[in-house]
């Protein structure tokens, strides 16, 4: 990559950055904090302390944000810092002066709310996280931990971390709906988050034992465009040698598939199950940085 494509990817990233910002902010302060919404992380205690102490549900972010941020540098350096230095002002920022000149787009409706609210933070931290950087707050920690953890999904940290965050809100705030709302707002962020981060990343691996293995592959191979791979097995108790056809399919042509062996063979033995991920040629590359 040459200079100039870096630096015109840098300048992408960081408006993509600015506008995950915005989405962000607008969750917040036109949804979350008007309902009394604490959507764990960073920003739900923001918003409680807020509560306490009215300085800004904004500021509030921006000073939680100090010792995570000198964690960041730390951990990751201060190149990835400065990105994630800048989302954190940008949320801080727009939080505030959307509070303070768009109170005319103020949701004030509990369950319009947490859905909304939910859906804009979640959307804005997965652009975030997608350009490399982070919202600051728990997404550092997240950061951290999906380093130590990798087989554990981001949207599922930000769940376990978000429960104490939340427990907290109904302690201070002293309402039992506020708990069972803020809970409701972070399993929806959490299941957004995940679909942008990974996408819809779900297929079938299928397993298929025939005697009519050559016409199953063909077709697999010329109707769906598919990948096929011959594995070759051995029956435990016939000690017959067979051709085992496996196949990785996107989750909506698993059904052509399973039409395909019917119509071929119906006495074929065949095992379908859930594939979470899939690396190589025609899913994801394997030297994408997991986020």
């Amino acid at each position: 990559m040459t200079y100039v494509e870096k630096i015109s990817k840098k300048g992408t990233d960081y408006l993509l950055i600015t506008f995950g910002a915005f989405l962000y902010a607008i969750g917040t302060s036109m949804f979350n904090d008007p309902n009394n919404i604490a959507p764990g992380g960073m920003t739900g205690a923001a918003i409680v302390l807020n509560r306490i102490l009215p300085i800004g549900t904004g500021i509030w972010f921006m000073l939680m944000n100090i010792p995570i941020l000198f964690l960041a540098i730390y951990k990751f350096g201060i190149r990835f810092t400065i990105s994630t230095v800048y989302a954190t002002v940008a949320n801080s920022i727009f939080t505030d002066i959307l509070a303070k000149y768009a109170t005319g787009f103020i949701v004030k409706d509990v369950i319009l709310g947490v859905i909304f609210g939910s859906i804009f933070v979640a959307i804005g931290i997965g652009i975030t996280f997608k350009c490399h950087a982070t919202t600051g707050g728990t997404d550092v920690i997240i950061k951290i931990l999906r380093i130590k953890y990798p087989h554990i999904k981001t949207g599922v940290l930000f769940l376990i971390i978000d429960i104490f965050v939340i427990a907290f809100a109904g302690i201070v705030l002293k309402d039992i709906k506020v708990v069972l709302y803020s809970f409701l707002g972070v399993m929806i962020t959490s299941y957004v988050i995940d679909f942008v981060l990974y996408g819809r990343d779900e297929a079938k691996l299928i397993y298929i034992i025939s005697d009519n293995t050559d016409q199953i592959t063909g077709r697999l191979l010329e109707e769906l465009d598919v990948g096929v791979t011959h594995v070759f097995g051995q029956g435990a108790y016939s000690g017959e040698e067979k051709k085992v056809i496996l196949c990785a399919i996107k989750k909506r042509l698993s059904p052509l598939a399973e039409d395909i062996v019917r119509e071929e063979d119906p006495d074929a033995f065949m095992i379908v199950t859930s594939a979470s991920e899939i690396f190589g040629e025609g899913y994801k590359s394997y030297f994408d940085e997991r986020i």
